[in-house]
């Protein structure tokens, strides 16, 4: 079960609504009914900061800047060195 609790909950009580929902994990702020935010504690997120590559997929852009015959010319490649590899 997803640790959750409304944006307005955090609004109402300040941080202090947190603290005790972050002895349990993550927890996801719910903001017009939708997962909006995670807040973590300072450990996990030094603990996630430590993974290698981990970063680079949050800078990514958000939408493919790749054409679709790009991406077919890279698959095609690929399958052309798996094939080779055999």
């Amino acid at each position: 079960m997803m640790n959750t609790i409304p944006a307005q909950e955090i609004k109402r009580r300040g941080i202090s609504a947190l603290d005790e929902m972050l002895k349990k994990g993550p927890v996801h702020v719910i903001k017009s009914n939708r997962p909006r935010y995670v807040v973590m504690t300072e450990e996990d997120y030094a603990r996630l900061a430590e993974r290698p590559g981990l970063w680079d997929l949050l800078e990514r852009p958000a939408r493919a800047t790749r054409s679709k015959k790009d991406i077919d010319a890279q698959l095609r490649a690929e399958r052309d060195a798996w094939g080779a590899a055999r």
